[in-house]
């Protein structure tokens, strides 16, 4: 009788817990796939300049690299980075990260501008994918070389590297599509990477298509990925020095119109291929003090077709053979000399520029070079205030005398500051 009187007790007290109290324990404990234990890092970076140029905005505005772009493309912005003479608001970054169940990363990055946003990256990752495999898709910056991936505001100058922009513009190859890589089993860092992307970079690439008014020539828009990406990296240490190198190559469709199906202007159907290869070395003094190298050199080789149209004046320009071999590098040494100051130098160049039409040289200038120096304040791990020099002679003007270089002079006062959870950058 004891024994059914405690077994009667213990139900009613469990009939009386389950409702509420053993609801509240699991809801305490939480499931696996509990979205509030995956409160997003949130993170605001500023970035403003002062700039003092020897040359008007409206000149600067119209300088060109001449034959590393078609016609009226990697022009100076005015709405790009330092672009003004006196203030500048470069960009305010909103940046969103979070683990979303046990099996995806999410992570975003929104560009703000005084008058616009936009969405600069957004892409998942996979968590756990066996024998070394990992995916990202969405939208976000190639893995091509070692600054393209990189966000602004972690580069130890204020501009993109001179050939950086000349083959990819002046917001990077930042394309939709997804990658694929695998870290090898080895005792140092290998990885080999793979990406398959839209291919919409018109520096390069691009996918439109075009016709000319008098329905004579037709190209249809490229469908589907236009660029693949393929690249591999290695990391190791000898003694306080850390050694990452890296090779890649991009291949896509170019098809660019500029005016060509107005009437008036240029087309060019062709095909691209892009090889690249990068160093960095950075030798640790200390805990805080150390010395680092980065070096990329990048060959680009354009084989196609390139159309000419003046409608307007009646004027039926035959077709071009274009055949197009640039290259290019960086090297740039940083050194931090103590927890506050940095300085740095690079030296840009650009190397080859051989463009021929139909077999004919078009006799573009080469070996253009700019100079960089800068000094670095960090108050603390949140904030930058860099000071930087810049004599830049890869700049012409086209006009219909032909080509004028016209080499320019700035000094960059900058300032970056970031609030928030931020995590650490890769090396």
């Amino acid at each position: 009788m004891k024994l059914n009187k405690t077994c009667i007790s213990a139900a009613l007290l469990l009939l009386f817990l389950w409702p509420d109290g053993l609801l509240r324990a699991q809801s305490r404990e939480g499931s696996a796939f509990d979205q509030s234990k995956y409160v997003p890092d949130i993170a605001l970076i500023l970035d403003v300049s002062g700039v003092d140029r020897d040359m008007a905005d409206q000149k600067y505005y119209s300088l060109t690299i001449p034959g590393f772009s078609f016609p009226f493309l990697n022009q100076p912005s005015s709405s790009g980075l330092n672009a003004h003479r006196g203030m500048n608001f470069n960009y305010g970054e909103l940046s969103l990260y979070s683990v979303v169940d046990p099996y995806f990363d999410l992570f975003a990055v929104i560009d703000l501008a005084p008058e616009s946003a936009g969405l600069e990256e957004a892409y998942f990752t996979t968590r756990k994918l066996p024998y070394g495999l990992k995916i990202k898709a969405g939208k976000f910056l190639a893995s091509f070389g070692r600054v393209n991936e990189q966000h602004e505001h972690y580069w130890d100058f204020a501009n993109r590297p001179l050939i950086a922009t000349a083959l990819f513009g002046e917001d990077g190859l930042n394309e939709i599509g997804a990658q694929v890589t695998w870290v090898a089993p080895t005792s140092f860092y290998l990885v080999l990477g793979a990406e398959v992307l839209n291919g919409t970079n018109e520096q390069s690439f691009g996918t439109m298509g075009f016709s000319d008014p008098r329905d004579s020539v037709a190209i249809d828009a490229v469908q589907g990925p236009n660029l693949y990406i393929g690249f591999i990296r290695s990391s190791f240490d000898i003694e306080d020095a850390s050694i990452l190198f890296g090779i890649s190559n991009a291949m896509g469709r170019t098809r660019n119109d500029q005016g060509y199906s107005g009437g008036r202007g240029n087309a060019v159907d062709a095909k691209t291929d892009i090889v690249g290869g990068d160093l960095t070395v950075k030798y640790s003094l200390d805990a805080i003090r150390f010395v680092s190298l980065q070096s990329e050199y990048m060959y680009r080789v354009m084989n196609g077709t390139e159309y000419t149209d003046n409608y307007f004046s009646n004027i039926v320009f035959p077709t071009s053979q274009l055949d197009k071999h640039h290259s290019g590098f960086y090297a740039q040494v940083a050194a931090k000399l103590d927890q506050l100051w940095e300085i740095g130098v690079r030296y840009d160049l650009l190397l080859q520029n051989d463009v021929s039409l139909s077999g004919a040289d078009q006799h573009m200038p080469s070996n253009l070079p700019r100079y960089s120096a800068m000094i670095e304040y960090n108050p603390t791990e949140f904030s930058r205030i860099r000071l930087q020099f810049d004599r830049d002679e890869s700049r012409y003007i086209q006009s219909s005398g032909g080509l004028s270089c016209q080499p320019y002079t700035q000094i960059i006062l900058q300032a970056n500051l970031t609030i928030g959870a931020h995590g650490a950058h890769a090396f």
